[in-house]
């Protein structure tokens, strides 16, 4: 019996001396990070990828040491697009003592803002809204606003037409904040002297067919139709259009429609819903396409690929979007670190502001370096211009939007 109970003795020994050692190994720091987007619902073409993006660059953080012996533990919850479900999953992130936040849609980025404040929070959003801005201290937007990708669209029209007179405009937009705030800027940039005619607003609703909207803005002589919504209306107007013959074969041919669109209304999926009609189609985004074939798109790829992701999220500017919003706190963290500072929610917000000049950093997502300051929340100012050639988007251009510089200017 005396032996058998040293021997257990011994064995509970050597584990406890196994335990502390594991224990004293990996003496890390564990820093919490909560995205809530929408994974499932609505869209959700554009929240899931999105996610995949967030979660692949935090494990690639962790699987490589970034933080040395400290981790991410990053919590990744579905909200279906419903701000009441985003209000209570940033809630419980507050309960589990996160460090930083990611949220996702418009509608709840603002309606959170007010959170943000009270709780002092630091914020990397998926939306790009303007309005983001406005009162507010703690959200960092991660790339050019969606109005700096309108009214960027407006300048590169101005400045390529040829035709006699202001160029007639027709604004084809989402029937939410998420779409007029735009609107609203690029109105506000012509007030300032944008030389363009906004011949018509269309606030676009489920129609299956675009064909009475295309003939009557053809009537009305427009020549340009800028886009600010999502893929889906967008693929259905360009296939109408090459159905009725009024798609312009160039840029800016006379008596025929050339379509332009921002962010959320181009990229691979839009190909993939109008495969063949979207030929000419111009296009702003900040981000850094696999199609470029760069270096830049080859990390891309390489990171989807070593957490077996599939092409169409491997290929997706969304999935970049995911990458970024995810890099934004890891570059935080890393500066406090190097700054020997604590890493919780005041110092992430001090090193922010601080991400400037030297301490900007260059992501291989983005077509332009990432930066903030205690005055600029928005971290890539560059737009690139792509156009579908061959099924495929190519960047032709790269604009920092001169007049959005001069909207903001006068609403200070």
């Amino acid at each position: 019996m005396k032996t058998k109970t040293t021997l257990l003795f011994n064995a509970l020994l050597v584990l406890a001396v196994v335990f502390a050692f594991s224990a004293s190994a990996w003496a890390g720091k564990v820093y919490k990070i909560g995205f809530s987007g929408a994974i499932t619902g609505p869209t959700s073409d554009a929240g899931n990828p999105l996610s995949k993006g967030i979660e692949d660059w935090f494990k690639y953080v962790n699987d490589t040491k970034m933080l040395g012996d400290d981790k991410i533990e990053y919590i990744i919850r579905d909200d279906q697009y419903k701000t009441d479900v985003t209000k209570r999953n940033f809630e419980e992130y507050l309960d589990e003592g996160i460090v930083f936040y990611l949220n996702y849609s418009t509608g709840s980025t603002l309606g959170l803002k007010r959170d943000f404040e009270e709780e002092e929070m630091p914020v990397a959003p998926s939306s790009y809204h303007e309005g983001n801005l406005v009162d507010s201290n703690y959200i960092f937007i991660p790339v050019a606003t969606y109005s700096e990708n309108v009214v960027a669209l407006a300048e590169y029209v101005k400045n390529n037409h040829k035709g006699a007179g202001n160029p007639k405009v027709a604004m084809f937009i989402h029937p939410s904040a998420f779409g007029r705030g735009p609107l609203e800027d690029t109105k506000k940039a012509v007030e300032a002297g944008l030389a363009i005619d906004i011949v018509e607003v269309v606030e676009h609703g489920k129609d299956l067919d675009n064909s009475a909207m295309l003939k009557r803005l053809m009537s009305k002589g427009v020549q340009y139709v800028i886009c600010h919504t999502v893929q889906s209306p967008v693929a259905t107007m360009l296939k109408d259009a090459k159905r009725l013959g009024v798609q312009a074969a160039s840029f800016g041919e006379a008596g025929k429609l050339t379509f332009l669109g921002a962010h959320y209304t181009g990229g691979s999926d839009l190909i993939a819903l109008a495969p063949g009609a979207c030929e000419g189609f111009l296009w702003t985004c900040s981000y850094n396409l696999t199609s470029e074939g760069n270096a830049k798109a080859k990390k891309q790829l390489d990171l989807a690929k070593k957490y077996g992701r599939d092409d169409k999220a491997a290929n997706s500017h969304n999935y970049a979007a995911g990458i970024l919003q995810a890099q934004i706190p890891t570059m935080a963290i890393i500066a406090a670190q190097k700054a020997g500072m604590e890493v919780n929610p005041e110092n992430l917000y001090k090193m922010l502001q601080k991400m400037s000049g030297d301490k900007a950093f260059d992501s291989f997502a983005t077509v332009g370096p990432v930066s903030y300051s205690n005055i600029d929340r928005i971290g890539v100012d560059l737009v690139n211009i792509y156009e579908v050639k061959g099924e495929q988007f190519k960047a032709i251009s790269s604009i920092e939007s001169e007049f959005m510089k001069k909207v903001r200017a006068r609403m200070k």
